[in-house]
């Protein structure tokens, strides 16, 4: 029977040194995650204190634009 991997050796120490790498590079972008979650929740913070100082101005713009459309439908009204 054939080594199916041929002339390569794959020692233990091989698989080791990869283990160890990927866990580092786990850990780096777990941390990294950990900063983004903080930037998230800040902007989510600004979005909705934008949010609720900007629902006045439409809000108004339809109370005027009723005034106005009963203070021109009126007169149509009462003749």
């Amino acid at each position: 029977m054939t080594d199916p991997l041929g002339p390569v050796q794959i020692t233990p120490r091989d698989i080791y040194d990869q283990v160890v790498l990927l866990r580092d590079t786990v850990n780096k972008l777990v941390n990294q995650g950990a900063g983004h979650g903080e930037d998230l929740r800040d902007h989510e913070t600004r979005l909705r204190s934008l949010e609720s100082r900007q629902w006045p101005l439409p809000a108004a713009a339809v109370l005027l634009s009723l005034a106005a459309l009963g203070t021109a439908v009126l007169p149509q009204l009462v003749n």
